[in-house]
């Protein structure tokens, strides 16, 4: 088990070789620093906790500040567990980027699903409405609370109610590319979070170690464009 933390920018589209279009979301992966270490001895399990996003000194008060300075880094906005890890690879303050990961390879995408407020039946649980014709009394209503029998409401019942703000993770979703220059990674699909949000990307519980074959993406190079605009240029002129 591995992973890292970033931040979730928006999504868009690459084209592989073969004019597939494959519509990715793109995570920035600053560097990531392993502020501490939790064994079995210690805390009854074995965790590493990393730190995402630095901040300044001021906006940190003392608890932050003596728990990093163990590691012997900034202050960090963001601090994630990742369980399930060799311990013998990581050491206290060292950086963790987004090499960890390949092209291919089966992650998933844990985030925060946008807050909604309150909302209804069909907005919230997708239920049909009623007629919306005079003399119907049955609109965006929820409907039947149950039997009679029982003279209660069961619980987990389908009520309006708040929508969003939950922590949910998009399992077995494939990694298209990782631009280590710009600390960059490319997830094939959509994970939740709204723009510039915290996600935390993790080797597949279900298929751990899976790596699938991909093809290779068109580049586009500014100099490849200067050059054709010269040859056509070039042309044109004979």
């Amino acid at each position: 088990m591995k992973g890292i933390l970033g931040r979730k920018l928006g999504m868009t589209q690459v084209f592989t070789e073969s004019g597939k279009l494959v519509p990715v979301t793109v995570i920035e992966v600053e560097r990531n620093v392993v502020t501490q270490i939790k064994t079995k001895e210690n805390d009854g399990y074995e965790a590493i906790q990393l730190g995402f996003d630095t901040k300044r000194e001021k906006l940190a008060n003392k608890a932050i500040k003596g728990h990093v300075s163990k590691a012997n880094c900034a202050p960090k906005r963001f601090f994630r567990e990742i369980r399930d890890v060799n311990l013998e690879d990581y050491t206290l303050g060292a950086e963790v980027t987004c090499d960890i990961f390949t092209a291919g390879e089966v992650v998933d995408v844990t985030g925060t699903t946008k807050g909604k407020g309150f909302q209804g039946v069909i907005k919230r649980h997708g239920q049909a409405r009623g007629p919306m014709g005079h003399g119907s009394h049955y609109h965006r209503r929820p409907g039947s609370m149950g039997t009679m029998r029982p003279m209660r409401v069961f619980k987990g019942k389908k009520l309006p109610g708040h929508m969003g703000g939950l922590t949910v993770t998009i399992q077995n979703l494939e990694i298209v590319k990782v631009d280590t220059e710009n600390n960059i990674i490319l997830v094939k699909g959509n994970v939740p979070g709204a723009k510039k949000s915290l996600v935390v990307i993790k080797t597949a519980v279900k298929n751990p170690g899976k790596v699938n074959e991909r093809e290779n993406l068109i580049s586009y190079n500014k100099a490849d464009e200067n050059a054709q605009t010269t040859l056509e240029t070039n042309e044109v002129n004979e």
